[in-house]
């Protein structure tokens, strides 16, 4: 017959067992889940990667405090063009235009005025590009790649939808993090540009309106009659 120490110390080993058990299981559930979402992440930002490399020029429309329109255009390799105008009026606050001849800023106060051009210099060029890339399909990449870790990790739950906006059918994923209420929707179009941003808790979105598979030259250019000046 096992002494009473014997028993404590089976008792105590079983215990340890069960709680590793748990531990593994506990593990296991996490890897699961992490390894769900970056596959549904990677489904969708494959096509956002490969939509990178192609021209297209689009129009989106923000809501939040200051409702604007939005082009964003690409030709590759160099040219880029993002254009911000306020809704309701006929010029654009803010015109940056990437080409072969380099980065500018333009702005016009008014149509009446005329633009200005500002070349920039490599640190102004990286301070405006900021502003670029909240529409470029790399900013959500490399969003969504993180979150899909962190969501695993947290319990949180990726999903796949469609939703079609303005007449554009679009794929989707949506997510809820922990501590943010709604749900969050990113989606791009079959040509595999960005679609629709949604991010719970952030109150500004934004939506595709229109878009073209062949961005006029004229985008890529400065405005006619800009007064420009050389980087500083």
């Amino acid at each position: 017959m096992l002494s009473r120490a014997t028993w404590l110390a089976v008792a105590a080993a079983l215990i340890a067992a069960l709680a590793g058990c748990g531990v593994v299981q506990k593990i296991n559930d996490v890897r699961h889940a992490v390894d769900s979402n970056r596959a549904a992440i990677k489904a969708f930002t494959q096509g956002l990667k490969s939509g990178e490399a192609t021209p297209f020029s689009a129009t989106y429309a923000t809501t939040g405090g200051s409702p604007t329109t939005i082009t964003y255009a690409v030709q590759p390799p160099t040219d880029v063009a993002f254009k911000e105008t306020a809704q309701g009026s006929a010029t654009a606050n803010l015109d940056l235009v990437s080409n072969s001849n380099g980065e500018y800023s333009c702005t016009s106060p008014n149509a009446a005025s005329g633009w200005s051009c500002q070349k920039l210099g490599k640190a102004q060029a990286v301070a405006q590009n900021q502003i670029v890339n909240f529409y470029t399909p790399s900013h959500w990449v490399a969003f969504l790649e993180a979150f899909s870790i962190a969501a695993g990790f947290a319990g949180d739950k990726v999903t796949m939808s469609s939703m079609t906006v303005n007449g554009i059918s679009m794929h989707c994923v949506n997510f809820n993090a922990k501590g943010v209420k709604g749900t969050s929707t990113i989606c791009s179009t079959p040509h595999n540009i960005l679609g629709y941003v949604k991010v719970a808790g952030d109150a500004t979105s934004f939506e595709l309106k229109s878009y073209s598979a062949s961005p006029a030259a004229s985008l890529f250019q400065l405005p006619a009659g800009a007064k420009i000046t050389p980087a500083s």
